[in-house]
């Protein structure tokens, strides 16, 4: 057999559409006649039918339509048909926001498929809170589900606007689309109320509806994140169905469930925010003076913004930690400014109190005591227990350190005395790895005393650092030891991520260097030095696994300078980077991951 080569040309294609094209427009050798409207468009059936199931089908050997002169289209308006009928001959869609439900009618009704494409692909390309509703109940009519799914999305991302300038748009939804937003995970800035009452309004428009379809879209409203003093007041005949009256019951039990909040918590009780944002509670530009208000970074932006409501009191050395969507603020010291003699004083209080911030109706609410005050100690959390380790506190004008454990339950309702470390210690750090809690460094022994109630450098403290590494299995009742650190660190911080135990940074020289703990060897290893170490910083972990600092104070020409930074610790590939910048220079601050309302 003889070789040979085949060659394709694209230019050909694209005359022949042109040639065709030129041949409709000088009306030459058209066979048929497409009517819609009153308007006549001649036409060829072969490109027709090459180009549509629709035509494949009419122009059969056995329809009535193969050899007629004329076909009517009364389904499709002038501006749909001759849109698809350019395309058909250029491959070119004239498309607007204004043509596009007659131009899709068209191309659904013809059986375009690739114009029908082009359509989605335009609604998802130009969704905006003026149009999602439209675009939704379009996209829903012609079964376009990547559009349908964008839609709704853009929905409920700009619930906030649609409320207060486009309700009307939202009343007309379809109900798939009604439903999709309310089983929406983040609805920024709205509050259930709203929804709720969105939800009843749209039933009055649209109803009456069959019980299992009202009963299907009120199921996707979050009756505990609705204040329990507005609950008795939803009163609507589709809130009176058994399965309706059963969640408003659960969430007035879950309100008063009061202590027991955060283990109870279900979707009915989860904000609609599915990110969480990094909380900065205490600390401040000034050490001795830390701010109420709480901060919030948003790793996705990179953006830095404020709680609405304050920490009742201000406090420094504390430890903070999140359950079930809940803050926690735990001991430290309370720092109080008082008039007196014509003159300002501050006193300082090591404190034993507990308060819960509830971000879901921004409310602050003091809860049951430890059992004994603690500042510089630790918190950790174990299967929804939280246990605050070591500490020191101020007893008649000294300060002792702490050996003793404690931990609270939620379901027993108080603070209960767990196993006691094997000395006094404070300005340790403290991780949980496989449920078993694990404590470094500090400073061991009644040392307490020669700090006073700063943090500021001293040698003699520096002397009784520790390196010592301590781990207890929380259904055991002692503490066991592991392999020491190869530093001896105080104000340092420790995580937990991807199977490793890491130590980071600290108050003395070498502040700048980490070091990690292989559980399976036990055994340290050192890692790359940060250049530039802090001490008194924020850091929490991720869910990446990544570590962020914030802030702290560090040496400079033997002064402390506050620093602005927040780093990035890689735990995989052992490297630093800057993400962002504090507002201001910020130091001793406490940090945890929990979700709040944008």
């Amino acid at each position: 057999m003889d070789s040979y080569s085949v060659l394709y040309s694209s230019a050909h294609r694209t005359g022949l559409l042109a040639g065709f094209q030129r041949l409709r427009t000088e009306r030459k050798m058209c066979d048929v006649v497409l009517q819609a409207g009153g308007v006549d468009f001649p036409c060829h059936r072969a490109l027709l039918a090459s180009s549509s199931e629709y035509f494949w089908a009419l122009f059969g050997e056995t329809t009535a339509e193969r050899l007629a002169a004329s076909v009517s289209l009364p389904a499709l308006t002038p501006e749909g048909l001759d849109a698809i009928l350019d395309f058909l001959y250029s491959a070119w869609l004239r498309i607007s926001k204004e043509t596009l439900p007659v131009v899709l009618e068209a191309a659904r009704y013809l059986q375009v498929n690739a114009a029908v494409a082009i359509c989605e692909r335009f609604i998802v390309d130009g969704l905006s809170a003026g149009n999602c509703c439209v675009y939704a109940n379009l996209a829903e009519r012609h079964a376009l589900s990547d559009a349908l799914e964008a839609a709704n999305h853009a929905i409920a991302t700009e619930m906030r606007v649609l409320l207060q300038e486009n309700r009307e748009d939202l009343l007309e939804l379809n109900i798939k689309s009604m439903m999709d937003v309310l089983d929406a995970d983040e609805i920024p800035g709205v509050k259930e109320s709203e929804l709720v009452e969105l939800a009843l309004d749209w039933l009055d428009e649209n109803g009456p509806l069959p019980l299992l379809k009202s009963n299907l879209l009120l199921s996707r409203l979050r009756f505990g994140l609705v204040a329990s003093s507005d609950l008795p007041n939803l009163s609507h005949k589709a809130m009176s169905t058994p399965l309706i009256r059963s969640q408003l019951t659960r969430a007035m039990e879950y309100h008063g469930s009061a202590i027991e909040k955060p283990i109870r918590q279900s979707k009915q009780t989860t904000l609609r925010s599915s990110t969480s944002r990094v909380l900065l509670v205490g600390g401040g530009s000034n050490p001795d003076w830390p701010e109420q208000q709480v901060m919030t970074f948003d790793p996705r932006t990179k953006t830095f913004s404020c709680l609405q409501s304050e920490l009742p009191m201000r406090l420094k050395h504390c430890c903070v930690c999140s359950i079930g969507g809940f803050l926690f603020v735990i001991g430290g010291e309370e720092v109080k400014d008082w008039f007196q003699d014509g003159k300002n004083s501050v006193t300082i209080l090591t404190s034993n109190k507990m308060w819960r911030y509830d971000p879901r109706f921004d409310q602050w609410e003091e809860m049951d005591c430890m059992l004994e005050r603690r500042s510089q100690f630790t918190c950790c959390i174990v299967e929804d227990v939280i246990y605050a380790i070591g500490g020191r506190q101020s007893q008649a004008q000294a300060s002792v350190s702490l050996a003793s454990v404690e931990y609270f339950d939620m379901t027993l309702r108080s603070w209960k005395k767990g196993a006691a470390l094997p000395n006094p210690i404070f300005g340790h750090a403290t991780t949980v790895l496989d449920n078993t809690i694990y404590t470094s460094g500090g400073v061991q022994g009644n040392h307490a005393s020669i700090l006073g109630s700063d943090s500021s450098y001293s040698p003699d403290h520096h002397r009784e650092t520790s390196k010592d590494v301590l781990c207890w299995d929380v259904t055991g009742n002692k503490w066991g030891k592991k392999a020491s650190m190869t530093i001896a660190r105080f104000g340092h911080r420790m995580a937990t991520a991807n199977g490793y135990i890491f130590t980071l940074l600290g108050m003395y020289e070498p502040f700048c260097d980490i070091e990690k703990y292989d559980p399976d060897s036990d055994n340290w290893t050192r890692l790359r030095p940060l250049l530039n170490g802090s001490f008194n910083y924020g850091m929490v972990l991720m869910p990446s696994g990544n570590l962020l600092v914030f802030g702290g104070r560090r040496w400079s020409d033997g002064h402390e300078v506050i620093v602005k930074t927040v780093l990035e610790y890689d735990t995989r590939k052992d490297l630093w980077r800057e993400v962002s910048q504090l507002p201001n220079g910020t130091t001793g601050v406490e940090c945890t991951l929990l979700a709040t309302p944008e």
